[in-house]
């Protein structure tokens, strides 16, 4: 309905220009899958090969934090190619397909428990 209170002239999109918007969401979806893997990459070098480097800091703690963001990077990369792929067969087949609860526990307790763990370290070198 218009303002006017008359029916709208717009006829609703064809399903294809729906479906191609829908695969083009799920690309950036994708796409921001990979900037924080390489976000969560960059943390990985900074804090586990430049943060030893500092004078008077044991440097094993922050090589296996670096570790830890290494493979949530790993991980980011894997599920969100994964991810990418379960939505193409949905849209293909005209289904929905939410995102697993379960995933979406595991990296942010993984998240969680790198933050904590990169706040810790932080605040004992103080």
């Amino acid at each position: 309905m218009t303002e006017a209170g008359s029916p709208s002239s717009q006829a609703p999109p064809p399903a294809a220009d729906v479906a191609q918007r829908t695969s083009m969401a799920a690309e950036r979806t994708w796409l921001a899958w990979w900037r924080t893997a390489l976000a969560a990459t960059a943390g990985s070098l900074a804090v586990g090969r430049f943060a030893p480097e500092l004078p008077h800091v044991a440097s094993w703690p922050y090589v296996i934090l670096g570790l830890g963001y290494a493979a949530l990077a790993i991980g980011l990369l894997v599920c969100g190619a994964r991810r990418q792929r379960e939505l193409e067969q949905a849209l293909d087949h005209g289904l929905h397909a939410p995102l697993s609860f379960r995933l979406v526990l595991a990296f942010t307790g993984g998240g969680v428990v790198l933050a904590l763990t990169t706040v810790a370290l932080v605040a004992s070198q103080q």
